[in-house]
């Protein structure tokens, strides 16, 4: 930072706390830009666009929690050597919210969901006005997040713009054919079985798209706590709707769904657990499923399976890890 913008200085030195000054300065890898992602899925929108002319990295790794995720010391420090921080938005990342905003008269700061038009995202009842921020369970939307970041990317680093626009196409190219393949096996669901019952309300943009009714025992974050009527409405609708399999989520524990389980057993009706969902978080880094395409093809097509649909063996692209 410049003697030029103290006031930028400042905002560094108040972010640094004791014992963090020396992290304040954005540092390079190679003469790379350094780019933090907070999430999984953000980071592969980076990867995407940037390829291998950035280090990139994420905050929060496979099965880790962002709705409750807090801080650490190393995670500040990574922050703030970053030449450019990259979030999911909409206030997902609930508890890192203060330090994302100071970040920001420091640094570049983008949220991923922050060029999605107001009138595609979904307001929960009792969210307290925040709207749902699962917005990459649409391929549709997680398309425009994929152009924002390529279009930021290209105001900070012009001399790759023409890159990240190549990039970003076959990377949109991708999200279109999954979105098509999503369609057609969650169409394949028999219309009676279209009920997705899941640990949070994560996948409404998914059921959304794709015309299925999702019900998450708890609301759109893991911080709410769910009620015993909460859990007997839910057991009733799956006895009565002959509902035949929920599912439980990698990020997330399982007591909720199994109460359900027993719940519906009490009353006559087997249920099963029809696999595990990547909700706030991707599969282990290095496979496919720890990408965002791998992610959503493992979803869909575990579900479509589960609900009675008919899936190729493996997955979208044949891919996913043999079931």
């Amino acid at each position: 930072m410049s003697d030029a913008a103290p006031h930028t200085r400042r905002s560094v030195l108040a972010l640094a706390g004791a014992g963090l000054l020396s992290a304040a300065l954005p540092a390079t890898a190679a003469g790379k830009p350094v780019l933090q992602a907070t999430t999984g899925q953000v980071a592969d929108l980076l990867r995407a666009v940037a390829g291998d002319t950035a280090s990139i990295s994420s905050l929060m790794g496979e099965g880790i929690d962002p709705h409750s995720y807090k801080l650490t010391r190393a995670d500040t420090v990574a922050l703030m050597k970053a030449d450019a921080v990259f979030h999911s938005g909409l206030f997902l990342e609930g508890k890192m919210a203060e330090m994302l905003d100071k970040l920001a008269a420091a640094k570049p700061v983008h949220a991923a969901a922050s060029v999605l038009p107001g009138d595609r995202l979904i307001h929960p009842e009792g969210a307290d006005a925040h709207p749902d921020p699962h917005v990459w369970m649409d391929p549709t939307l997680w398309r425009l997040a994929l152009l924002g970041v390529r279009d930021k990317l290209s105001g900070l680093y012009p001399a790759n713009t023409s890159l990240y626009a190549a990039n970003a196409d076959r990377a949109a190219a991708d999200f279109d054919a999954l979105n098509l393949y999503a369609a057609k096996v969650l169409g394949s669901v028999p219309e009676k079985a279209r009920v997705l019952v899941t640990a949070h309300d994560a996948f409404s943009y998914l059921g959304r798209a794709y015309g299925l009714q999702v019900v998450g025992i708890q609301g759109i974050s893991t911080e709410s706590e769910a009620g015993l009527q909460r859990i007997e409405s839910m057991v009733a609708l799956l006895v009565d709707r002959k509902i035949p399999a929920v599912f439980v989520e990698t990020s997330v524990s399982d007591r909720n769904i199994q109460a359900l389980i027993q719940g519906a057993a009490a009353r006559g009706h087997k249920v099963s657990i029809g696999g595990s969902l990547y909700s706030d978080a991707m599969g282990t880094p290095g496979t496919y499923e720890g990408t965002y395409v791998g992610m959503i093809d493992h979803n869909v097509t575990t579900i479509a399976q589960a609900l009675g649909g008919t899936v190729p063996a493996r997955g979208f692209q044949g891919r996913l890890a043999a079931r």
